[in-house]
């Protein structure tokens, strides 16, 4: 017998912009009847991650509010429950996401429905495929991505393969400590770093140890 996902639904405020979520209601929800997500090497316990809200991706999504992305064309890595591509597609940005979960997409489209908004273009795809065809980007964007040193190579690679010559990157990185082994491994690609601290974080339950990863070349 399959056991239905339990639920929930919230409203994130961004100044003025409401962002209408569902997500699932705790991390503890699981279902994979066909076997989709253990094929792609999902466990039970990884599963969920991608359908809650983590502190990086509020992180992140509050400071793409006043980014620049006019006349950009903008890609989210490892989007999860896509907090940033929604806020983003509700300002009218050229978003596109990317995950490797394969329930991604349905609570994306699901969530951008709930914003009365366009869906959002999306391809699942592994930071080591060569097959994926998701074209090239002026600005690429994500959050808590670097959990194993393995990482750290694979995601350059993956943002090298789809970054624009004059690329902006933008990583939250919750203090995994792969920060600099990170940045790195992007000056071998022509990117430049900083470092930098999120101010006014009162939207988060605890205080934020990480930093936000800023990168960016001009060839």
């Amino acid at each position: 017998m399959t056991i239905p996902l339990r639920i929930r639904y919230d409203t994130i405020e961004f100044g003025d912009i409401d962002i209408h979520l569902c997500t699932l209601r705790d991390k503890q929800q699981f279902t994979d009847p066909n076997g989709a997500a253990s094929d792609l090497g999902i466990s039970s316990a990884a599963w969920p991650l991608f359908g809650v809200v983590w502190p990086s991706s509020l992180v992140l999504a509050n400071y793409m509010l006043d980014y620049e992305t006019t006349g950009k064309m903008i890609l989210e890595i490892g989007c999860g429950i896509g907090l940033s591509s929604l806020l983003l597609n509700k300002q009218n940005a050229d978003i596109t996401a990317t995950d490797y979960h394969p329930e991604a997409n349905r609570f994306l489209n699901r969530n951008a429905k709930l914003n009365n908004t366009e869906e959002i273009a999306f391809e699942r795809a592994t930071w080591s495929d060569d097959m994926c065809t998701l074209g090239l980007f002026d600005l690429i964007i994500g959050s808590d991505l670097l959990y194993e040193d393995q990482h750290v190579p694979e995601l350059g690679r993956f943002i090298q393969s789809h970054a624009t010559d004059q690329c902006e990157v933008v990583i939250v990185d919750p203090g995994r400590g792969r920060k600099n082994k990170f940045s790195k491994e992007m000056s071998q690609y022509g990117f430049e770093s900083s470092h930098i601290k999120p101010t006014h974080t009162d939207y988060l339950e605890k205080q934020f140890n990480g930093d936000i990863l800023q990168f960016s070349r001009s060839v």
